[in-house]
């Protein structure tokens, strides 16, 4: 929803008017500070945990004091969506800093309009999705998320493990051309190894009736596919309710990022294989520290978060940390297949980290 430039006696009529409106709620009035915008590249139950947060990182890090207050900003999940905002978060005088999920890594016009935000002193840095590094990586100050090729490589290892005679699988994602989808889905391939062929990369441009449109289309072409996997979050509900719909669990397996609340209740249900978890709850709780310790010229917590950053091609790189989540019974994965620093849990202990952190989803 794109936000209206309040006059001053309008504020003062909207005051106790959450400052997020209906973007999704928010603990500061309209108008107490300025703003620091968290944007989305689409909607999804996977940023509801970054909202929640950002806005725990407002109490913890003492925003309000620092005269700042968090605004949570969603996407339509479109490039020209981004650039808008942008254009329009550059326009108004009243925000210091902007996170970002990008839609597209390679989008020019949405990097130039990052570059114009910090050419205004708005600090910005990217979330979840980054620009290409190769060649925007001066656009923002770092990016703050998951390594998503070894988070691809993690899926990819379920895949070997639950298939150890080889198979065929499909993967599907919302934008093919964003930084972590890409990623993803190089890592996939890299994780299952050899015995394990990729038939098709299929894209639904965040429409969730085409995302399972496009997992009956799979099973259709391809008779002999073995698993289905998932790689943003909203494809793991898509691909449960075809594979339940057309009675093909028997023959396929179910791979999938992330954890949305009906995918862990699916996972529960026997109907998906393993679920590789990010931390949106770290991500907005990260970017909201980060971007404030820009602002207020922070350096020593910058320096505790990036210490390598300026010295080391990665140092502009925050990881928030992967977990691998299987059945509690019967799964064929084990810790020791998957990367060291990636946490490997069965489905109870991770509802029960979900209810420390008060969260239904990750």
């Amino acid at each position: 929803m794109r936000r209206l430039v309040l006059s001053t006696a309008l504020l003062a009529a909207l005051a106790g008017v959450s400052a997020l409106g209906c973007s999704g709620g928010g603990s500061q009035q309209a108008g107490g500070g300025k703003r620091v915008i968290f944007l989305t590249n689409g909607t999804s139950p996977f940023w509801d945990a970054a909202r929640a947060g950002m806005m725990d990182a407002e109490k913890e890090f003492g925003l309000k004091e620092a005269g700042l207050r968090p605004v949570f900003e969603t996407n339509d999940g479109t490039d020209r969506g981004q650039i808008d905002k942008l254009r329009q978060f550059g326009s108004q005088g009243d925000i210091a800093a902007i996170a970002i999920s990008v839609n597209t890594a390679g989008n020019v016009a949405i990097v130039e309009e990052m570059r114009n935000l910090q050419n205004k002193g708005i600090k910005v840095v990217t979330v979840d999705s980054d620009v290409d590094r190769g060649q925007h990586r001066d656009a923002r100050f770092a990016f703050i998320g998951t390594d998503n090729l070894v988070g691809g490589r993690e899926l990819g290892k379920c895949l070997k493990g639950l298939l150890p005679n080889g198979g065929k699988y499909v993967t599907f994602v919302g934008i093919t051309g964003a930084q972590n989808a890409v990623e993803r889905v190089t890592g996939v391939a890299e994780g299952a190894g050899d015995k394990i062929k990729s038939l098709d990369n299929m894209g639904d441009t965040n429409d969730r009736t085409r995302a399972r449109e496009n997992v009956r289309n799979a099973l259709n072409n391809h008779p002999d596919l073995s698993a289905l996997v998932g790689i943003w979050s909203y494809n793991a509900p898509a691909i449960v309710d075809v594979v339940r719909e057309k009675n093909v669990r028997d023959k396929v397996k179910v791979v999938v990022f992330d954890a949305e609340p009906a995918t862990i209740e699916e996972t529960g249900k026997g109907m998906v294989d393993a679920m590789v978890v990010q931390n949106p709850y770290e991500m907005g709780r990260q970017s909201t520290r980060l971007l404030k310790a820009l602002v207020t010229d922070d350096k020593k917590t910058i320096e505790e978060m990036l210490p390598d950053h300026g010295k080391k091609p990665d140092g502009d790189l925050y990881d928030t940390g992967l977990k691998v989540v299987v059945p509690d019974e019967g799964s064929p994965l084990k810790a020791e297949m998957f990367d060291k620093k990636t946490n490997f849990l069965k489905l109870s202990p991770f509802r029960d980290w979900l209810k420390k952190y008060n969260l239904t989803q990750s």
